[in-house]
């Protein structure tokens, strides 16, 4: 069961952070694009809870970090994601969980993986992190997260439900 867990999120990660690059960054929408990683992290994170969101959150964003082409410090949105796979899996939203409540820890996530990106990007001395592109970013990331989150989340988090043991996390 642990070596089935394992390839499904692998397998995810690898297909999100490909779909991302060559497709979802490709296009040109307005505001910029959505984040499909942090998606799929959240909905990791609500399944597995606080601990395996922030381990699936550490690989996926190093995934994302070392998939070219790369504009930023390798672990900057490891990092990023860590956190918020570690912040939504503290929420413990179970199977009930409304679409309201998976909405706004999307909502939320997505502004925490910008500012932390933002912020350690600044901190790093990246030359392509300025307040406008920040908040250029933060608007079109946010809404387009949301608009994908009722989609995703119940997909993602129904596969790795089945996988999860029963018990605490």
């Amino acid at each position: 069961m642990i070596a089935q867990r394992i390839a499904l999120r692998l397998a995810v990660v690898i297909t999100v952070v490909l779909a991302q690059t060559t497709v979802i960054n490709r296009m040109h929408l307005p505001l910029g694009g959505p984040d499909l990683l942090l998606v799929v992290v959240v909905a990791f994170a609500l399944v597995g809870g606080s601990q395996r969101g922030a381990v699936f959150g550490f690989f996926a964003g190093l995934t994302a970090d070392v998939m070219p082409p790369t504009y930023h410090f390798a672990g900057e949105l490891a990092f990023a994601y860590t956190v918020v796979g570690y912040l939504a899996g503290m929420l413990d939203a179970g199977e009930e969980s409304s679409i309201a409540t998976t909405i706004s820890v999307v909502a939320g996530g997505s502004v925490a993986v910008v500012l932390l990106f933002a912020a350690l990007g600044d901190l790093l001395g990246n030359a392509n992190i300025s307040g406008g592109a920040t908040l250029h970013a933060l608007a079109g990331t946010v809404v387009y997260d949301v608009v994908l989150a009722p989609f995703v989340v119940p997909l993602v988090s129904a596969a790795a439900r089945r996988l999860e043991p029963v018990g605490p996390r």
